[in-house]
């Protein structure tokens, strides 16, 4: 299943959970403002994953922040409404 870290801020994360819902794909979301919890487990995935590095210069949280089963990191949703 895959896990979505993002926030109610943040209207990118408000599309990818409405568009994710609306195709009936599962998911946990996991909010990064709502949750320490799940601000810490973000943080960690954006301090060690390469993806982030991109995000990380250009001064951008990275949310939202797609990890799927396999542990591959996206920040766009469109290839999971197939």
């Amino acid at each position: 299943m895959l896990k979505i870290y993002g926030s109610a801020l943040c209207p990118d994360c408000v599309k990818c959970k409405e568009a994710l819902e609306q195709a009936n794909v599962p998911f946990v979301y996991l909010s990064i403002t709502e949750s320490l919890l799940a601000l810490k487990q973000f943080l960690k995935l954006r301090e060690n994953k390469e993806e982030f590095a991109p995000v990380r210069e250009r001064g951008q949280i990275g949310i939202p922040c797609i990890l799927d089963e396999e542990g591959n990191l996206s920040f766009t949703w469109d290839q999971y409404l197939n």
